[in-house]
């Protein structure tokens, strides 16, 4: 394959990239220290995905969200999720009226561009389920109907981690519909000074992209090269989840009870052209793999619970496995 940039094709990927980037100086006057979780949120909205973001409360992650929904021009809406919450409360309902006996249908929070699902667990399984059809098929059905949701469509949904007091277990279902699962950790001694300056002197966020924007810069993204070797890379890496023994990392196949699933691969194919794109590249390299693959793969691996016992993490076994798999 041919991986020489046109001059064309490398001025509009040097522009569009750049207006990703301003983006991220956008979201940075409200969000300190972050830079990590804002670029692997672009890299989705590239890629048309759904994010779940986990920390413990009081750490920015509804600001994060609604700071990128001012920056991005989108309608937002914000659903608080808690134990009591019902499906029609997220989808809507039908309303029927007595005086001209019909039933109205009136839309739920879910019809908007970005969807914040704040403490998406701590609401039961019938309310995630809810949110399944949106997620996958972008339209929900209310009643007899079926109704497509605006374009384009996020679930930027965040989670407080699972052992704390009044959380559920997501169902696997919907949790491999998030395309990335980003932990959000506490900030640094000098960050958190920043954020006192931040918070106390607020400055106002400017929009500076726009709906066609995003969709123009999804098509490029999905232009980007990919060599057959990197494939075969990123299939390899997917399936030593699945096999580990088979490239040398036998020690972790007792802690991995269900590898990822093929729509992982898919998954990091194209956030891999995304990372490739915010560098200004045309092609995939192995680095792009890499480096989004925790985000792409902490989800989608089950743990067993022999790794429950000895407290390993997913990502410890991802790292095991991208330095089991030999790069191209």
């Amino acid at each position: 394959m041919n991986l020489k940039q046109t001059p064309e094709q490398h001025i509009t990927i040097q522009e569009e990239s750049t207006r990703w980037l301003a983006l991220k100086e956008e979201v940075k006057k409200r969000i300190v220290g972050q830079d990590t979780i804002v670029d692997r949120i672009i890299i989705s909205i590239l890629c048309n995905g759904h994010v779940l973001l986990e920390g413990v409360p009081g750490l920015a992650k509804t600001t994060l969200i609604t700071a990128l929904a001012q920056a991005l021009g989108l309608d937002f809406s914000r659903v608080q999720f808690t134990p009591d919450l019902l499906p029609s409360d997220i989808i809507g309902t039908l309303i029927y009226s007595p005086k001209t006996e019909e039933f109205s249908t009136k839309k739920g929070p879910v019809f908007a561009n970005l969807v914040l699902a704040d403490e998406i667990n701590r609401a039961p399984a019938k309310v995630q389920a809810a949110l399944l059809e949106a997620m996958q098929e972008r339209q929900v059905t209310i009643g007899d109907e079926s109704h497509t949701l605006p374009t384009p469509f996020f679930v930027l949904a965040t989670q407080n981690p699972v052992d704390q007091e009044g959380t559920y277990q997501l169902p696997e279902a919907q949790v491999d519909r998030f395309m990335m699962k980003l932990l959000i950790e506490y900030p640094s001694v000098e960050d958190e000074k920043n954020i006192i300056k931040t918070v106390f002197n607020p400055q106002k966020i400017s929009k500076v992209l726009s709906k066609s924007d995003i969709k123009k810069s999804q098509e490029i993204v999905r232009s980007i090269l990919v060599d057959e070797k990197i494939i075969d890379y990123i299939v390899r890496i997917i399936n030593a989840s699945r096999h580990p023994e088979e490239y040398n990392c036998s020690e972790i196949k007792d802690y991995i009870m269900h590898g990822a699933s093929p729509r992982a691969t898919l998954t990091l194919y194209h956030a891999a052209q995304a990372h490739a794109f915010l560098r200004k590249r045309q092609f995939v390299i192995p680095d792009d793999v890499k480096i989004v693959a925790s985000s792409i793969l902490r989800h989608r691996i089950t743990l067993s619970y022999q790794a429950e016992a000895e407290n390993i993490r997913p990502d410890q076994l991802i790292s095991s496995i991208l330095s089991a798999v030999k790069a191209p």
